[in-house]
């Protein structure tokens, strides 16, 4: 198999959910499923339609309380087909008999494809091929088409053809007993120059969608003119289309679909522009040629090669492959975030939680148009955050730890555990350093670019305002004479509450308090790198002065970060350290797969609060965010002795006490280990890069995919085994390949250079494309170089 696609050579009805997700289309506006066209949900199929940001929230009584949630909405099925042969029942892919199936997922092109031969019921012998594109050029347009080709008969055929307004939010098993019926039918009817639309309506949000359609069918090359029948049903609408097929003729059908809501942009209405624009599809081939040509100026941007033994080119690909079809060019019109699991599926309800950490540094480099875009989701939520912030007694910006339509916090009071069937009170919302990683993530985008614009108008105000939030959250502790930030939960998510404890969250997670003084120092920064006219202003517009920053140096240098005693391990939360070992053996025995522990202890009625035990990566992350250079330093700020042999003691403590109940956890392991242990580090990539494909959790990559883990895994390549350190002034290497990877190459932009790089495991060359940008310095291994426009630098290291 080549490096760019994706096959399945049989039919697996048991697989279908996985193969959906993986196979899913999109183009940054919306996104398909990748079931087969004319399927209906059910325990086998699910196809679901999702708009970038099309949400829409709902009341649900559970457990005795009513909730409420704002979910991601699956929308009216545009893929609904299907066809009659003679008087045989509807064609349905799991009531016939399959001699042979091929599905492709073609990534160079954003080509979905499938092959069947199969014989109906009625001893009709059929060869069925399919195309489907998600229009990456036209972000409003898809399109299939169907080659159906009688083998052993010829028979009058019926095709219905139509939009399917019955669908609901039941893609994801856990929340089937909440209220998944999100919109309403406003309109359905016939196209007045052919075709047909239905007009929607969400229940509480009043989002509009429009969706016009129309079917071409040709018979051996030629439009057949066939008689169209308009079938309409409470919330369906459909064109039945009939005609003689001939045995071994091709006969040709085109499906095109257009979708406008209310929110886009240049519209009269959305009904009228889904209209004006399904009058001016004509061809699917037509459409295909522009859909390549988008994919292939992508892939000059983004694709990144390696070369080692094993199908791990096409997985990284897989993965750049996703990142697009939910983040293109298409989403900088669009007032969205990135979301968890992608456009793919229901998981986390479409919302967008700290996994921008782990999508944003590819993105930077390939495509950073769009990160600004991103970025400017949560800088239109400002607002929002302040307010969250005074209602819990703060200063600043708090933001969410899951966001939606209006910055609002969008996570579960309760969720249900599938182990033990209870509903369970869910307090992770407590997550407070969601806001150091949008911090993070404001300052890495500006490093790369030195986009001044932006870092002046809007970047800086996201960050003095998440400063302003964490100098309020922090309290002055007299005993310890240091700064505290309590009543938290941090990213091991496991840990909620102290033992015995009537109060949520636990207290000085070493991970937040550290990125907290983080955050503050790179305000303290930028109060020096912009203007003082900008700053001025920007001062004034947020009434901040110069008492704030003594504060945030105050803080700064005196913040507490737990150790436990006796040693340089840093305690995960104050207090981890007095909590009981788990007995792992017991639970392997008896489970098998442990990566949710919570659930399991739950389920037996315990608690994994009880326990050492970690979801995934916590003070890790801190050497997987910041270098070891920059963690030392960072230390002796405020006061503690810290050495670089201690981030190995750190990372074996923590290995033996984590579950990798998330798919960020091996990611993370991965890259903290790259230096010390090649071989675990590569062993973890691995895990990390077939985590999705092969659904490693069992279960979850079905209800979508898992988009912070396939950044990652590309991450990884491009700047842990490269050892690319971003700065200001210049971009350092330091290579250190696995000895299972033998050779990297991919492109990046870096403050207006578009730079090429090409390494192995002896040979480091970077190159820039000729242009008008000035000279960056480049270090490899300590030694600077200039590097201008036009030029290489080639290094043996």
């Amino acid at each position: 198999m080549d490096g760019w696609k994706i096959a399945y050579d049989n039919y697996v009805p048991e697989e279908e959910p996985l193969r959906e997700a993986i196979c899913t289309l999109g183009n940054g506006y919306f996104a398909t499923r990748g079931a087969f066209e004319g399927s209906r949900a059910d325990n086998i199929h699910y196809p679901g339609t999702y708009f970038a940001g099309g949400y829409n929230r709902l009341r649900s009584e559970v457990a005795g309380r009513i909730i409420e949630n704002e979910d991601l909405v699956n929308w009216p099925d545009w893929l609904f087909i299907r066809f009659r042969i003679g008087d045989n029942p509807w064609f349905d892919l799991d009531a016939v008999e399959i001699h042979a199936y091929r599905q492709e997922l073609d990534l160079q092109h954003g080509i979905l494809q499938r092959e069947i031969l199969f014989t109906d019921p009625g001893g009709n012998k059929t060869q069925l091929t399919s195309r489907r594109i998600v229009h990456m050029d036209n972000e409003h347009i898809a399109a299939f088409q169907w080659i159906l080709k009688p083998l052993n008969w010829s028979r009058n055929v019926v095709i219905r053809s139509g939009i399917d307004g019955s669908v609901s939010n039941t893609g994801v098993k856990r929340y089937r007993a909440l209220n998944g019926r999100h919109f309403s039918i406003i309109d359905r009817n016939r196209l007045c120059k052919g075709g047909i639309f239905l007009k929607v309506r969400t229940r509480t949000s009043e989002t509009v969608l429009a969706q016009a359609s129309k079917i071409k069918i040709y018979i051996d090359g030629n439009e057949a003119v066939i008689h169209r029948n308009v079938v309409e049903m409470e919330e369906f609408i459909a064109e039945d289309l009939e005609f003689v097929a001939i045995n071994g003729q091709d006969i040709r059908v085109e499906k095109f679909v257009t979708m406008y809501n209310s929110r886009d942009h240049a519209i009269a209405n959305p009904l009228i522009a889904a209209e004006k624009e399904i009058e001016r599809v004509h061809d699917f081939d037509d459409l295909l040629g522009a859909h390549q040509d988008a994919w292939k100026e992508l892939w000059k941007r983004c694709d990144t090669v390696i070369e080692c033994e094993g199908d791990h080119q096409r997985m990284l690909r897989l993965h750049i492959f996703h990142i697009l079809q939910t983040t293109s060019f298409n989403t900088t019109n669009i007032d969205v975030g990135v979301p968890a699991r992608g456009w793919h599926g229901e998981a986390y309800r479409g919302h967008i939680f700290w996994d921008e950490l782990f999508i944003f540094p590819f993105m930077n480099f390939s495509v950073p148009e769009i990160t600004r875009s991103l970025l400017r989701y949560r800088y239109r939520r400002l607002p929002e955050a302040r307010y969250a912030a005074r209602e819990k007694g703060f200063a600043g910006a708090m933001f969410p730890w899951q966001s939606g339509s209006d910055g609002r916090e969008e996570s579960q009071v309760v969720h249900l555990n599938p182990k033990s069937g209870r509903w369970v009170k869910d307090t992770t919302y407590m997550q407070r350093h969601v806001n150091a990683a949008i911090a993070y993530n404001v300052w890495q985008y500006f490093l790369v670019t030195l986009d001044m614009e932006f870092l002046s108008f809007f970047g800086a105000e996201i960050i003095f305002d998440i400063a302003r939030f964490w100098t309020s959250k922090a309290v002055y502790n007299p005993e310890k004479g240091k700064y505290e930030i309590r009543h938290v939960v941090g990213p091991d998510e496991y840990h909620t509450k102290y033992p015995d404890s009537e109060s949520d969250g636990i207290n000085n997670n070493a991970y937040t308090n550290i990125m907290a003084v983080w955050t503050l120092m790179r305000a303290l920064d930028i109060l020096k790198e912009i203007d003082e006219a900008t700053r001025k202003s920007l001062l004034v517009k947020i009434k901040m002065d110069g008492d704030e920053f003594e504060k945030w140096e105050t803080i700064s240098r005196n913040m507490y970060v737990p150790f436990i005693e006796g040693t340089r391990i840093i305690g995960q939360f104050e207090g981890f350290e007095n909590l009981k070992e788990l007995d792992w053996e017991k639970y392997r025995k008896k489970y098998g797969d442990i990566h949710r522990l919570d659930r399991i202890l739950e389920s037996e009625g315990d608690s994994v609060n009880e326990y050492k035990v970690s979801k995934q990566a916590d003070v890790l992350m801190l050497f997987y965010l910041l270098s070891a250079e920059a963690l030392l330093e960072l230390f002796e700020r405020l006061g503690y002795e810290f050495q670089p042999e201690n981030i190995l003691d750190n990372i074996e403590y923590y290995s033996k006490r984590t579950s990798h109940g998330s798919t960020l956890s091996k990611l993370v392991y991965s890259w903290v280990t790259a230096r010390s242990h090649r071989d675990v580090s590569w062993e973890n990539f691995l895990i990390a890069l077939q985590s999705d494909f092969k659904d490693v959790q069992g279960g979850t990559t079905p209800e979508g995919i898992h988009l912070g883990a396939m950044a990652g895994t590309i991450d990884i390549i491009q700047r842990c085994y490269t050892g690319l350190k971003l700065h200001k002034n210049g971009l350092t290497f330091k290579p250190h390949l696995p000895d299972n990877l033998r050779r990297i190459q991919f492109r990046l932009r870096y403050q207006g250079h578009w730079l090429s790089l090409d390494l192995d495991s002896k040979q480091i060359r970077v190159s820039s494309q000729a242009g008008t940008a000035g000279i960056i310095n480049i270090f490899i291994d300590g030694k600077k170089f200039l590097l201008k426009p036009g030029e290489e630098i080639s290094e043996n290291y």
